[in-house]
């Protein structure tokens, strides 16, 4: 039989319940939920989908991103991101922020695509009709023609749209 060691120090339980909820990424104290909250409002909810906050020490943000691609892309805006995180926070400002790869939780709802925008048939001329059908016609597969069509027709509408609006 193995004799039970006691321990020397008595830990604080706040310490134990943060480190078991950090473990299961879970924010446990209102500083980590307005940390969220800044980042999100900072960065917009795209960049926000790949990445989260983990904590703040000694005026460096540490944050974990889902990809190095993503890591790449937000060292390129740690500078502007500084600013808007520092304008968004009320106590002391962040002086660096340090990005590392790791598992983000899944997001709490579904995130759903947006919605397609409605296709005006009065954009379409008649000569980009022709030109979809001549960029089509060498295709053999008739699902992926159909699929092509419309990502052509509407991505021409799109930007017919666009033309439309900013002259």
């Amino acid at each position: 039989m193995r004799r039970r060691t006691s321990q020397t120090k008595l830990q604080r339980i706040d310490g134990i319940l943060s480190q078991a909820l950090r473990k299961r990424q879970v924010p446990f104290r209102s500083e980590d939920r307005r940390l969220i909250d800044i980042w999100q409002k900072a960065v917009g909810p795209q960049i926000a989908a790949q990445s989260r906050p983990e904590s703040l020490r000694r005026d460096v943000l540490f944050v974990k991103v889902s990809t190095s691609v993503w890591m790449q892309q937000l060292h390129f805006l740690k500078g502007e991101l500084i600013e808007k995180i520092n304008a968004l926070m009320e106590k002391a400002p962040v002086r660096d922020i340090r990005f590392s790869i790791g598992q983000l939780p899944a997001s709490s709802g579904k995130q759903e695509a947006p919605p397609l925008m409605p296709l005006s048939p009065g954009l379409l001329k008649e000569r980009d009709k022709k030109m979809i059908e001549a960029c089509l016609a060498s295709l053999g597969d008739q699902e992926l023609k159909d699929i092509l069509k419309r990502v052509m027709t509407r991505e021409i509408t799109w930007r017919r749209s666009r033309e439309r609006k900013y002259p």
